[in-house]
């Protein structure tokens, strides 16, 4: 996994939620020599499965979205200025100043109105969304709707980078868990195996609820990014986890309550392969376990996740290390769950 040029080309590619045909595409020309059989539900989800050398005692899931925040067009000025609002959960701080791609056809800088002309706390306060605006340069309305239509997706304009240790890019979330489940299914696999790249789970995990109730799996593993605190100032109980520590579980999160003999599964694996291996320290955030869990009779799930810094911004951060924990951990868990080890 040195070169990483299929993460970079999925994390460039743009896909709110609800506009992930793009990112599936990718998936499908990556995986269609590889997987048995691949197919797309009503909702967008891809569901792919993959032949292995043996039949599993136990039906796992590997899971992971498609889907990244960005914005959505709700209105165009008179004069030509473009009003949206968020798809998925964005801090307003990281938004303003930012390159922004409308429809993957015209790209834009979002603005408010400027610093010597705020009144009152407007040059301290965090603006809302009505108070933004995207500036495309056109001179009044009937221009930018040249180039501009009404729900047309948004997404962050930033480059991909990797300086050799760490990866700073939009979209990691979740891009790395696709990409992941592409290298599982392009291996050599002893059981068969379902994968799940699903829609729309940061607008409320709606794919996964659907992908879970189609496959009804035994066992479900979500690969996943979660939120690293480990920043200057911020004291160690309030880091949830850190970037370079490897790959990361918890016992509970807003959405999930984990299954313990899993996670005890997962502490077995990582002691004796020597995976870099660390826990959630906060109750925080939510995935798509949440709604897998909770299918059907109910399916016994596990989150594993790198730790990334500025997620659900332009610029997340990841260590190149941990992705390699993540990656061995996920799978070699998922053998034994196959097998009814658990």
């Amino acid at each position: 996994m040195e070169k990483l040029t299929l993460l970079k080309k999925l994390c460039e590619a743009n896909g709110i939620s609800g506009c992930e045909n793009t990112v599936r595409e990718i998936i499908i020309e990556e995986i269609k020599d590889y997987a048995s059989d691949i197919s797309v539900d009503n909702l967008g989800n891809l569901i792919v499965y993959k032949k292995g050398k043996s039949t599993p005692n136990k039906k796992v899931m590997i899971s992971a979205h498609m889907d990244e925040v960005g914005f959505i067009v709700t209105d165009v000025t008179s004069d030509g200025f473009i009003r949206f609002d968020q798809v998925g959960g964005i801090d307003r701080r990281v938004v303003l100043g930012c390159n922004v791609t409308i429809n993957n056809k015209v790209n834009g800088v979002v603005g408010i109105k400027p610093i010597h002309l705020a009144v009152g706390d407007e040059g301290t306060t965090i603006p809302k969304y009505s108070d933004m605006y995207i500036d495309i340069g056109a001179k009044d309305r009937e221009e930018a709707l040249k180039y501009v239509s009404y729900g047309d997706c948004i997404n962050f304009d930033s480059p991909y980078t990797d300086n050799g240790y760490s990866i700073i890019s939009k979209a990691i979330d979740d891009r790395l868990g696709c990409y992941l489940m592409i290298e599982m299914i392009k291996s050599d696999l002893p059981y068969d195996m379902y994968f799940t790249f699903v829609v729309q789970e940061e607008v409320g995990l709606r794919g996964a609820k659907v992908a879970s109730y189609t496959v009804n799996p035994d066992f479900a593993i979500v690969l996943e990014s979660t939120t690293a605190a480990d920043l200057p100032d911020v004291s160690d109980n309030k880091q949830v986890c850190n970037v370079g520590k490897g790959a990361v579980i918890g016992y509970m999160d807003r959405a999930s309550i984990y299954d313990r003999k899993i996670i005890e599964k997962c502490k077995e694996i990582a002691d004796s392969k020597n995976y870099k291996l660390q826990y959630k320290r906060a109750v925080a955030g939510g995935n798509d376990a949440g709604a897998i869990h909770c299918s059907r009779g109910g399916v016994r799930t596990i989150a594993i996740s790198v730790p990334c810094r500025y997620l659900h911004s332009q610029s997340s951060l990841i260590a190149k290390s941990d992705i390699d924990d993540v990656y061995n951990l996920a799978k070699d868990l998922s053998f034994e769950l196959a097998e009814g080890r658990v």
